[in-house]
């Protein structure tokens, strides 16, 4: 999707400027999927995003308010087309279980909604 818009705003000569709106256009969208799972602590950051047809990726980052510690997550989700596998922070992926997948799987479906309405609304 964001390809087809790119193309239809910018045309397809120049290609710097069309890869740096893709990447404002994922942050943004990250931005958007970050709050489909509630609100976003004060100190805190989340981002849950479709990075490419089979990628996604759900980041969050926190300050404990009792320690001050720091604290960043990032689960990546690889879909396949026999299992859907998820690698945090950076170890080995494993498969998710059904009731993993059936959640990722509103989830995406409220992404998609989201972004449509909030980003896309005018395509």
């Amino acid at each position: 999707m964001i390809r087809k818009i790119l193309k239809t705003v910018m045309g397809s000569s120049d290609e710097d400027r069309q890869a740096e709106l893709r990447r404002n256009l994922i942050r943004r969208e990250a931005q958007i999927g970050g709050t489909l799972f509630g609100p976003i602590p004060e100190n805190g950051r989340r981002e849950f995003f479709c990075l490419d047809s089979r990628t996604w990726v759900w980041h969050e980052e926190w300050t404990d308010e009792k320690t001050g510690q720091h604290h960043v997550k990032t689960t990546r989700y690889d879909l396949r087309p026999d299992a859907i596998l998820k690698a945090q922070d950076g170890l080995q992926y494993q498969q998710v279980t059904d009731e993993e997948a059936e959640h990722l799987y509103q989830a995406a479906n409220l992404y998609y909604q989201r972004i449509h309405h909030d980003l896309y609304n005018f395509v």
